[in-house]
């Protein structure tokens, strides 16, 4: 009893450790683009945001954030809706983006719900489509400051295996950095179909490999075993023990990696995967557990300085922001004004200044809308409202931003997924 009272004590000890190290921060609302939802998924060293933001009609439009807070509008390739990821230091921005074609398998590559042909882009002042693989669909996910574009895409290979609609097998891709260069990063031996997720400064490249049938497309599911790419050649990571899920999300400068990985001690049935946030190295996988007792970590990006951001989340699908550093994970609900009107669901990229963008919930409308964290100076410390009071259980989201959720972050295989009921 002494040693688990001993654990306990100091593992509360290393949580109140890092805490007291870590800045509060004040939080921005970034708004939409005149509709009731928005999402910031990167910011570059100059806190320049990018994202998707819905609206009038109802339609998604990738932004590019200005002076003020400003928003501007990147719109399409034609069709209804896109995404934008990054921007690079060179405000660079990767993108997926539907065009007015209709997919000929019925596919929904982009996940709006519209079964348009998706394509991946790049956009520096215009957006200029990027080639797939000889199929018909592909995402760009995340650019470095070197111009080289990461995501997947359809190759022209008819899979028999891939749940419908999808039929055609998709591999990570490495774009550029000339125009016109497109390099497939092939998946792990056995496997047939691959993500790229994250990419550095040096080429480096994490994502996941598996095959179509266990490695669906609805639209963002993971495969079983976590990938690093290195001149093109595909490296395993090892895994927590499970046999479901392995993923690298994200990779830093000093090729620190994190990802997620399920948890060996799954239930027969259960339908909901327990995945934990995972910092890959070559001493093996380290679980960085969740807040509290939450169910699941997901994680979305690590900085140069080694923090790590993503969502705690409980298993009905009500997830928190966390920031992990110093050894500890914390609510970044718990690090920010107590009257804030807005709560942290979901960050999606971190800066070297530690500046946090993601999905935050309008507490007072229950709108969900993109995020920016910047960290307190000290000098300026004393003039931000006292923290937050952590919270012993994720918020209980309304269906609406479950539904956003759900939509980025639904995977696994044979139904299960990561963040409660459909």
């Amino acid at each position: 009893m002494k040693s688990i009272l001993t654990s306990m004590a100091a593992s509360t000890l290393l949580a109140a450790l890092a805490t007291a190290q870590t800045p509060r921060y004040t939080v921005t609302d970034l708004g939409t683009l005149g509709g009731t939802s928005s999402d910031a998924y990167g910011i570059n060293y100059a806190g320049r945001v990018a994202g998707a933001a819905s609206l009038p009609n109802g339609n998604t439009h990738a932004f590019l954030s200005g002076p003020g807070d400003t928003m501007f509008d990147l719109g399409t390739l034609g069709g209804p809706n896109s995404e934008a990821s990054g921007p690079n230091a060179s405000y660079a921005l990767a993108i997926l983006a539907e065009t007015a074609k209709k997919d000929p398998f019925g596919n929904d590559f982009c996940g709006f719900g519209t079964n348009l042909i998706c394509l991946p882009a790049i956009w520096n002042g215009t957006m200029t489509p990027l080639p797939t693989l000889g199929g018909n669909n592909g995402q760009a996910l995340a650019i470095n400051n070197q111009g080289q574009v990461i995501g997947l895409a359809e190759n022209g290979t008819k899979d028999s295996t891939c749940p419908p609609p999808q039929v055609l097998d998709f591999n990570a891709v490495l774009w550029g950095p000339n125009p016109g260069q497109v390099q497939e990063l092939p998946p792990l031996h056995g496997d047939t179909v691959g993500f790229a997720f994250g990419v550095n400064n040096y080429g480096q490249v994490v994502g996941t490999s598996g095959t179509c049938a266990n490695t669906p497309l609805l639209p963002f599911n993971y495969g079983p075993h976590a990938v690093l790419w290195q001149n093109g050649s595909p490296t395993a990571f090892a895994n927590l023990g499970g046999t479901m899920l392995g993923v690298g999300v994200g990779i830093n400068d000093l090729g620190e990696v994190v990802g997620g990985s399920d948890l060996p001690s799954e239930i027969p049935g259960f339908p909901f995967v327990q995945v934990h946030c995972t910092l890959y190295s070559q001493a093996g996988p380290e679980d960085l557990g969740t807040v509290g007792t939450d169910f699941s970590s997901l994680p979305t990006a690590i900085n140069n300085n080694g923090q790590v951001i993503g969502a705690s989340c409980d298993n009905m699908g009500n997830c928190r922001a966390f920031l992990w550093q110093n050894k500890a994970m914390m609510d970044l609900n718990a690090l920010i004004p107590a009257n804030s009107p807005l709560y942290l669901v979901f960050p999606e990229a971190i800066n070297d200044s530690g500046e946090i963008v993601g999905l935050a919930l309008q507490t007072s409308t229950g709108e969900t809308h993109a995020f920016v964290a910047t960290p307190a100076s000290p000098a300026a410390a004393g003039s931000v409202p006292p923290a937050a009071q952590a919270a012993a259980s994720p918020m209980v989201l309304p269906e609406n931003a479950r539904k956003q959720l759900q939509r980025r972050l639904r995977f696994g295989r044979s139904g299960a997924q990561l963040i409660g009921p459909k």
